[in-house]
């Protein structure tokens, strides 16, 4: 018997991409060489009560103060010094009480000088919007302070930035967190954000003398809603849980 005649192939590549990209895969190809035989090692789970001051002492000591921790961030000894390109600071109102993690800049966000410029930029300030605040009501950290290569994070380098990411929200002190697509989710939560959502995920934080805690809420990143737009109702619900109890 030959092939199947009416199998069509177009709409059968067009539904695998589909499910990679649900499955939080965003980039087919490295610029660098990789021993893909080589197993990397798990983003850090973060268990509700559990203090996270322990994984962030194991990396040596780090500014005490969210200032000084921001001028750091982006200085010589961050991990991504190296990288080509700018580097970028947090953002917006860093007492507000949700704090923002993205994954990285955006292209488009070296020649704005912003950090989420373009569509996926506009998107965010509608998400916002939505729920009565904007730029100057919330905090916006990225977890990669610089764009890295092919806009991928190298798995060697996730559980630094995540013992980053935690010691930067404990200086912060945030009531609620918001991270928004996957590789935030893994390296503050230690799951994807698809198996994430659905559920306000409390983390006990802690970094040196400061101790207090957050309510941490997995969405998607706004770059997958221009992608699969009918995950806009889905998101909306995520934005609402955020937002729940929060006075305006």
């Amino acid at each position: 018997m030959g092939a199947d005649q009416n199998f069509d192939w177009k709409q059968a590549a067009a539904s695998a991409l589909e499910w990679w990209r649900d499955a939080g895969v965003d980039a087919t190809i490295d610029e660098t060489p990789r021993n893909w035989l080589v197993r990397p090692a798990p983003a850090p789970a973060i268990d509700p009560g559990v203090t996270i001051g322990e994984a962030v002492a194991a990396s040596g000591a780090l500014p005490d103060t969210l200032a000084a921790f921001e001028a750091w961030r982006v200085g010589a000894d961050a991990p991504e010094a190296g990288w080509h390109g700018r580097p970028f600071m947090a953002a917006g109102n860093a007492a507000a009480e949700i704090l923002v993690v993205i994954d990285m800049p955006e292209r488009e966000d070296a020649e704005s000088g912003q950090l989420l410029s373009g569509a996926a930029g506009r998107l965010f300030d509608r998400m916002l919007a939505a729920i009565g605040r904007d730029r100057s009501s919330v905090y916006l950290v990225p977890l990669c302070a610089a764009r890295p290569a092919a806009a991928r994070i190298a798995p060697e380098i996730e559980a630094r930035l995540s013992e980053l990411l935690l010691h930067h929200v404990a200086l912060a002190a945030p009531k609620r967190v918001l991270l928004m697509g996957n590789a935030p989710s893994r390296a503050m939560l230690g799951l994807d954000f698809l198996r994430a959502r659905g559920s306000l995920r409390p983390v006990n934080h802690e970094a040196g003398t400061i101790r207090g805690s957050f309510e941490a809420v997995a969405t998607f990143h706004p770059r997958f809603l221009i992608e699969q737009p009918a995950k806009k109702a889905e998101a909306w619900k995520d934005l609402q849980m955020l937002i729940g109890g929060l006075q305006q």
